[in-house]
């Protein structure tokens, strides 16, 4: 953890809100940039990395400063991506169950997707959207990714290698 970070994080444990404030300032754009490639729906990722960092305030003694705080808030911020796909997993699982039952005409998908480049993405599985969100979008080190995500360093290169080998097939370049 560098040094201003530090800093910063011994005053917010001490209580001091406006250390917390200059910590978000200093590592919302990282996050929310991950949120976004990771997600592929910038809306979704904004309201992710406002609940990261209410999570984080919360958590911040248990931050034990072995890694850097960026890397920290990036694994609070996957977590909370994870969980928001399984919770909307059982949501469309309910609506598929309501609309089969039902006369209703099929929920509309998510007309977000827009850009090539985000349905590729979107279409890499969630361990591997995150690595290569980190590691080639968010100029993460692979170990800096695999200590976010709690993955071992191995697993994040394959994903790293893996996802820019279906990126680059998706998007109609040679990998």
């Amino acid at each position: 953890m560098n040094e201003a970070d530090a800093e910063l994080v011994a005053a917010a444990r001490r209580g001091e809100k406006s250390a917390f404030a200059r910590l978000m300032k200093a590592h919302q754009q990282g996050v929310r940039g991950f949120l976004r490639r990771a997600c592929g729906n910038a809306d979704e990722a904004d309201d992710l990395a406002q609940e990261t960092f209410l999570s984080a305030w919360e958590r911040l003694a248990q931050f034990r400063g072995e890694s850097s705080l960026r890397s920290w808030l990036c694994g609070i911020a996957y977590k909370k991506m994870l969980a928001s796909r399984r919770s909307s997993s059982r949501a469309k699982a309910r609506d598929h169950a309501y609309f089969a039952e039902s006369d209703q005409v099929a929920a509309p998908g998510d007309l977000s997707m827009n850009v090539p480049l985000q349905k590729a993405m979107a279409a890499l599985p969630v361990d591997q959207r995150a690595c290569v969100a980190l590691c080639l979008a968010g100029g993460y080190s692979h170990a800096e990714a695999a200590e976010a995500l709690a993955m071992p360093l191995g697993t994040v290169k394959s994903h790293v290698n893996r996802g820019r080998e279906r990126l680059l097939a998706a998007l109609g370049e040679c990998p």
